[in-house]
């Protein structure tokens, strides 16, 4: 056991997590170099195509130390962005140590410190590692500053690297065997084995992913899972060597996955602890702590049949995000589906192109909305987090909205174009701060519900690319808050409507009219689409009705020929429109999602 590290790669975006990993499985061997590609422990096609880590990924490397000595190394490599902080929090449960990375260029940045914070409450070894050293604008006695000033630890720790070319990999390997103590634990307890990650593989059931913390596990052996109580029989163990690689047994403080034929993916829980039948262990291990979801969504499949289809899909989904909360949900213009949190918006995007990818289905996505608050006049409090829930305007005394820090990270030359986004969003307290020469960070407090639905969008093109945006909660403020509701014919399409500033609320409904108005098929007869307030009108646009030339056929003689057949057509429109459904297609939800700006 002295032999075994457990460590994890954590930093800010875009710091070099994944490039040190794939420099360390190089350096051990664990690939033929012809087999290697870049960012190696990235293994969904989504996370190639857009060059970050969603998922944090095990594996084991077998290390030969400098004096001879072989040692066993359970990397651990993590996500960067702040919605995926949950999978970062839950790798730390099953490490000993970490390397927080800093970028020599950058020094560091807000993700650097939610990091170091995390790991200093799972009481981890820290050892700070600068990355990039090979860069030309790479200041290293400033990011050693900064370490000391920021992070409070000490710079003359610092490991200097750059996982790119690969210098300083030995300072590394020794930094890790030296500094990050070996795992403890009694291989003669009772079994103790924290699930930290699972995956459904249709062929093998659930495949779930542990930290043994005390005793052993071999197949044939009779497994609990404390919390649902269920036994299973244990296929297989072994550890991630980039494939499965099936050993005899896993013993304390080792890292590895478990295959026991679980059939039903509720029957696993992330956080909860294996132990062995005929021996149990006395209580359970401390889980992870229950994650808040920020913004909420509404899921609908798009023939409603699929809905079976949708549960399924979405509870294996869970099993390998435990972000994500959803429950059931029903719409008059939808039909059945689920209301679903997520930790952020790209959050948001990943569930929506995993669903339809990895699960072939063929989703709507309602309007993103975040959790309100409302304090109504007979003391009682709500929170929602669905328009449809608002309760009814008389009897509310203030409503509240989460409002959030951001930070934006750009070259100079764009402050103009960032501090008029951030004041059309309702931004306040803007503060400005030089981290280098040439780059400027600026903070904002703004309510989330002006974040999102297109700010980063919209950020990425005022700074042509370059700037960078990251956020932390804050608290909740009172505001002037309204519900819009959206009006086809006189009926309302529950699924569009959205709760607004009031400011705001003649913009957004027009703005959501006009979307509507060109992707509406016409009919045959005319349709007024509307926003509303209550039952106050603030919007309007209508699609004409198709008009077919009903006096083509009336030539010459009296006027009141002519008048008596459009006559004629005017009733028979009247009367379809008593009858007449407007369908909404999908593209019109996708639509009044987008802004003008789009």
């Amino acid at each position: 056991m002295k032999n075994i590290r457990n460590f994890s790669i954590v930093a800010h975006i875009d710091h070099g997590k994944s490039t040190l990993a794939d420099r360390l499985i190089q350096e051990t061997g664990l690939v033929e170099d012809r087999l290697f590609r870049s960012q190696i422990l990235d293994s969904m096609d989504l996370e190639r195509e857009r060059g970050i880590t969603i998922k944090s990924s095990a594996v084991t490397l077998p290390v030969v130390a400098a004096d001879g000595q072989k040692y066993e190394f359970n990397l651990i490599d993590t996500p960067g962005h702040v919605d995926f902080s949950y999978e970062v929090s839950r790798a730390l449960a099953s490490c000993e140590g970490v390397l927080l990375l800093v970028d020599a260029a950058q020094g560091v940045e807000a993700q650097t410190l939610a990091n170091l914070y995390a790991a200093m409450e799972h009481e981890l070894t820290v050892i700070p590692v600068i990355n990039k050293i090979d860069l030309p604008a790479a200041d290293i006695e400033q990011t050693r500053e900064q370490i000391d000033r920021d992070l409070g630890l000490d710079p003359d720790e610092a490991v200097l690297c750059s996982a790119k070319t690969g210098q300083g990999l030995a300072e590394v390997f020794q930094a890790v065997i030296d500094r990050v103590p070996p795992p403890s634990g009694d291989r003669e307890a009772p079994l103790k084995a924290l699930i930290f990650d699972a995956i459904y593989d249709p062929f093998r059931g659930t495949v779930v992913a542990v930290r043994i913390m005390e005793g052993r596990l071999k197949a044939g052996d009779a497994i609990l899972l404390m919390k649902g109580s269920a036994e299973h029989k244990v296929e297989e163990v072994g550890l991630f060597r980039l494939i499965r690689e099936p050993v005899r047994e896993l013993s304390a403080g080792m890292v590895g996955y478990v295959i026991a034929g679980i059939k039903t993916v509720s029957d696993v829980a992330i956080g909860d602890t294996i132990t062995l039948a005929e021996r149990p262990a006395a209580e359970r291990l401390p889980g992870f702590k229950e994650v808040l979801p920020v913004v909420f969504s509404s899921i609908y499949p798009v023939a409603a049949d699929d809905f079976p289809a949708l549960a399924e899909a979405l509870e294996k989904y869970k099993l390998n995000d435990a972000a994500l909360t959803y429950q059931k949900d029903s719409s008059a213009a939808l039909g059945l589906g689920f209301r679903c949190g997520f930790l952020g918006l790209l959050h948001l995007e990943i569930v929506q192109e995993r669903l339809e990818r990895e699960f072939d289905q063929s989703i709507i996505m309602t309007a993103p909305s975040v959790r309100y608050q409302f304090k109504l006049k007979d003391g009682a409090e709500l929170i929602i987090d669905n328009p449809q829930d608002y309760p009814d305007p008389i009897s509310i005394d203030q409503s509240f909205e989460p409002y959030i820090r951001a930070s934006i990270l750009s070259p100079e030359r764009y402050i103009g174009a960032i501090m008029k986004l951030g004041l059309e969003r309702r931004g306040e307290n803007s503060q400005m701060s030089y981290p280098t020469p040439g780059r400027v960070e600026i903070t904002f407090e703004l309510p989330l519900a002006e974040v999102i639905y297109d700010f980063y969008d919209r950020l990425k093109s005022v700074t042509q690319g370059y700037g960078s945006f990251d956020y932390e909660m804050l608290d909740y403020r009172p505001n002037d808050l309204v519900k819009v509701d959206i009006l086809l014919n006189g009926d309302k399409v529950d699924a569009l409507s959205v709760i607004v500033h009031r400011e705001r609320a003649r913009a957004r409904a027009l703005n959501m009219c006009e979307r509507l108005e060109d992707e509406l098929p016409r009919q045959q007869f005319k349709i007024a689409i509307q926003g509303a307030i209550g039952g106050q009108i603030i919007a309007r646009t209508t699609i004409s009705a198709f008009r077919k030339d009903v006096t083509a056929k009336c030539y010459g003689g009296d006027i009141s020929r002519k008048r008596k057949l459009l006559e004629k057509q005017k009733k028979g429109k009247k009367r379809m429109k008593m009858v007449g459904q407007i369908e909404v297609p999908q593209s019109a939800f996708v639509a009044v999602l987008k802004t003008d700006e789009d």
